[in-house]
């Protein structure tokens, strides 16, 4: 399974459902960025993504988006081939 890494809060709800549904296609360790608690990390999320919400989410080295862009992805039929590629 590729790795994931997600840039998150503490309090973020969509955070929260990407997780939720990660784990339920199987992601079992999901390398959390905590850019409230390291606010150096916040402005390498902007650099990588030219966003400032979170979640911001990478599966190995491709760029997902955000909880929108991650359930569209599902949708689409795209999420679980590339959390098994």
């Amino acid at each position: 399974m590729a790795n994931v890494t997600m840039y998150s809060t503490g309090v973020c709800p969509y955070c929260q459902m990407a997780e939720r549904l990660l784990t339920s296609k199987g992601v079992a360790t999901i390398e959390k960025i905590r850019i409230d608690l390291e606010p150096a990390k916040r402005e390498e999320m902007m650099q990588r993504t030219q966003r400032r919400t979170v979640p911001q989410i990478y599966i190995g080295e491709v760029y997902v988006g955000g909880f929108d862009d991650l359930a569209a992805l599902d949708k689409a039929g795209g999420l679980s081939p590339l959390l098994n590629a």
